[in-house]
């Protein structure tokens, strides 16, 4: 039997009710990560691979990584080459909507299918271990002096750690049109120019930088979230009189054109996923924040995050 005849027998059956939705992608699964190897979306996407064959969602899991654009390249890749495809997945999250907002892309999110809101993560800053400065008193005091002479790295243009420099640049009395922001199309790159000194000042999520935060070849100085992060010893920004906080979340997104059966299918698969001991394990390693999130509850999300984020993006005059 051809393989496009065997999934339209399939998606007969579960109409019908006669078969688990989680039999859909059961077989292989395609995992788009819209990014260079090495950053959040490229270790989120592999993790949930790992737990999707784990929980027997998935006998064998493919990963393609496609960077750049803060995910559009990929995505638009993802939105040509899998349309109607049950059996593929994209990684995503809240940098992307970023890059949607300042790039305009041809292809936008709402093109493709959500699927399920995984994990929240929160930005943590660091300086490479030889740094003149110590502390993030010590960057902001040079950032009033003289702003550009303070390279942020991090992500693509609009990505969380990009719109919290501004947002720090804000709250301390310097205009966010005159940071000097160095967009990274991974977190490999970005974690090579501040070790290397190319950049100042970086930002990422913790699980990024941990490796290098915990040899001691980073210094970790603040994290964007309300209160610390649990076991892991680093002020807030808060707590350092900056009035920031700002989330980083992840999910994954179905291809365009698949059904609502299909859709619920993954969702299901994704759910299951969530369960399994690797995929716990990878949340303690990682120090993300469970946010699980499926059906129009998630696409509910997304559509109320974009708007939120381009008023916060439009305040720090980025957009």
């Amino acid at each position: 039997m051809r393989r496009d005849t065997f999934l339209k027998s399939l998606a007969a059956l579960a109409a019908t009710g006669s078969l688990p939705l989680s039999a859909w992608a059961s077989a292989n699964l395609k995992m788009m990560i819209p990014a260079n190897p090495g950053g959040g979306w490229d270790t989120t996407g592999r993790a949930l691979g790992n737990a999707l064959r784990e929980a027997g969602m998935a006998s064998s899991v493919t990963f393609e990584n496609k960077g750049g654009a803060a995910g559009a390249i990929g995505l638009a890749q993802f939105y040509n080459a899998a349309k109607g495809d049950p059996n593929a997945l994209m990684v995503m999250g809240a940098v992307m909507l970023g890059g949607i907002i300042t790039g305009k892309p041809p292809v936008s999110v709402t093109q493709v299918t959500p699927i399920a809101r995984l994990t929240s993560e929160y930005n943590v800053f660091v300086l490479p271990a030889n740094s003149p400065y110590k502390t993030m008193k010590d960057v902001v005091e040079q950032l009033k002096k003289d702003p550009g002479s303070i390279k942020w790295g991090g992500g693509s243009r609009g990505a969380t750690e990009h719109i919290a420099a501004a947002m720090i640049a804000q709250a301390v009395g310097v205009s966010a049109a005159k940071i000097n922001y160095v967009p990274f199309r991974g977190g490999g790159e970005a974690t090579a120019a501040i070790l290397g000194g190319n950049v100042t000042i970086g930002g990422s999520g913790y699980s990024e930088f941990q490796p290098y935060i915990e040899s001691g070849k980073m210094r970790a100085i603040a994290v964007t979230s309300a209160k610390r992060l649990p076991g892991i010893d680093v002020p807030t920004l808060k707590e350092q009189g900056i009035d920031v906080e700002i989330g980083n979340w992840r999910g994954v997104y179905g291809a365009a054109g698949i059904t609502p059966a299909q859709r619920d299918a993954l969702a299901d698969m994704v759910v299951k996923a969530t369960k399994t001991k690797s995929w716990q394990e990878s949340m303690t390693k990682n120090a993300w924040t469970p946010a699980l999130l499926t059906g129009q509850a998630f696409a509910d999300f997304v559509d109320s995050d974009f708007a939120a984020l381009r008023a916060t993006m439009v305040r720090a005059g980025m957009v």
